[in-house]
C-alpha cells in the first residue's frame, strides 16, 4: 500500500468526523495553524470556507464526470466533449469486446479512479478491476469533504484515448475563474513519465514564480494554440452557471480543444504554495458573499 493510500484511508476512517472540525485538523497538519473561518484571507482558507457555506445543488452535477459532459455542451458545443464510449454501474458489466484498441476508464464520482489502455490486447483486467473497484468503494467526499461529491451516483465511464502528437504528451491547461473571469492559470506536463511538473502563468503567458505540489518544468513549455479560446470557455461556463469560483480544465489534441472537467476546490484548499505570499495574492481575486 502506498502513503497516498493509506492517507486516503485513515482520512475516510474519520468520516464521523464534523466537517469543520476535520478541515481544521487537516489544514493545522499542512499548515501549522488554523483556518479562520471568520475572516478568510488566504485562498486555501477561502476554498475551505467555500466547502462549509456554498453548497449548491447543481454542483454535484458538474463534477459528475458523467452528467457534467452533458451540461457543458449545452453551453459550449458538444465539439469541445470527450466522447463516452460507455457507462455502467460496475466493472463487471463492462463488454470489452465492443471497446476499440484504446481507451481511458474513469470513475464518475473522484478524482482518482482512472485507468488507461493503449492496447487492449494487453489489457490486464484484474489490475483494471482492483483499480476501479477500490475506487468505486470511497464516498470521495469525505477525504476532502468536498460537498459536491457526497451524492454522487457511483458509476464507470469509457472515454475516447487522447494522444497529441504535438508535444508527444497529453498535457493539462488549469484556468481559475473567479466571478465569471479567469485570472490565471497553470500547465500540468511530463504526467506520462511519472514526473509530473506544474507551472503557472498570467493570461498574457508569462511564467509566473509559483511552485505548488510539483516543481516547475525544466523545459520551455509552448503557448499552447487555442490559449485565447480557453479562456474564452472557461468563462462561459463559470458565467452560465454562476460560479463563484472554479478552475475549469482544457486538453489540447492535435490542435483540437477539449473540455476536461470543473473543479471547485484546486487541491482540496491543503496544498501551501512557494513563496507562501501568492496564497493571499490569490486569495485577494476570492472575493466571499459572507451573506451565505
Amino acid at each position: 500500500m502506498t502513503k497516498k493510500d493509506m492517507l486516503k484511508k485513515i482520512k475516510y476512517s474519520l468520516r464521523f468526523i464534523p466537517d469543520k472540525m476535520f478541515l481544521q485538523i487537516y489544514y493545522f497538519a499542512r499548515f501549522k495553524k488554523f483556518i479562520n473561518f471568520k475572516n478568510p484571507k488566504t485562498y486555501n482558507e477561502k476554498i475551505n470556507w467555500l466547502k462549509l457555506n456554498d453548497r449548491k445543488k447543481i454542483y454535484t452535477s458538474l463534477v459528475d464526470k458523467y452528467d457534467v459532459k452533458e451540461k457543458v455542451a449545452k453551453v459550449i458545443g458538444n465539439e469541445y466533449i470527450i466522447p463516452t464510449l460507455g457507462v455502467w454501474n460496475s466493472f463487471d458489466e463492462i463488454d470489452f469486446d465492443k471497446l476499440p484498441d484504446k481507451f481511458v476508464l474513469k470513475c464518475t464520482h473522484d478524482s482518482e479512479g482512472v485507468y488507461i489502455v493503449k492496447d487492449k490486447n494487453k489489457l490486464n483486467v484484474k489490475e483494471a478491476r482492483q483499480k476501479i473497484n477500490e475506487a468505486m468503494k470511497y464516498n470521495f467526499y469525505y477525504i476532502g469533504r468536498e460537498w459536491p461529491y457526497k451524492n454522487i451516483k457511483p458509476r464507470i465511464i469509457a472515454e475516447k484515448y487522447m494522444e497529441d502528437h504535438v508535444d508527444g504528451e497529453l498535457r493539462d491547461y488549469k484556468f481559475f475563474c473567479f466571478d465569471g473571469k479567469a485570472k490565471l492559470m497553470f500547465i500540468a506536463t511530463d504526467r506520462n513519465i511519472g514526473e509530473t511538473k506544474f507551472d503557472y502563468y498570467d493570461l498574457d503567458f508569462n511564467h509566473l514564480d509559483i511552485v505548488q505540489h510539483y516543481t516547475n518544468s525544466d523545459k520551455e513549455i509552448r503557448k499552447p494554440k487555442n490559449f485565447d479560446k480557453m479562456i474564452q470557455l472557461s468563462e462561459k461556463i463559470t458565467q452560465y452557471f454562476k460560479l463563484k469560483h472554479a478552475r475549469i480544465d482544457f486538453y489540447e489534441v492535435d490542435g483540437e480543444l477539449y473540455f476536461g472537467e470543473i473543479t471547485f476546490y484546486h487541491f482540496s484548499g491543503l496544498q501551501p504554495f512557494k513563496p507562501k505570499e501568492w496564497d493571499e495574492k490569490i486569495g485577494n481575486l476570492l472575493v466571499l458573499d459572507k451573506k451565505q
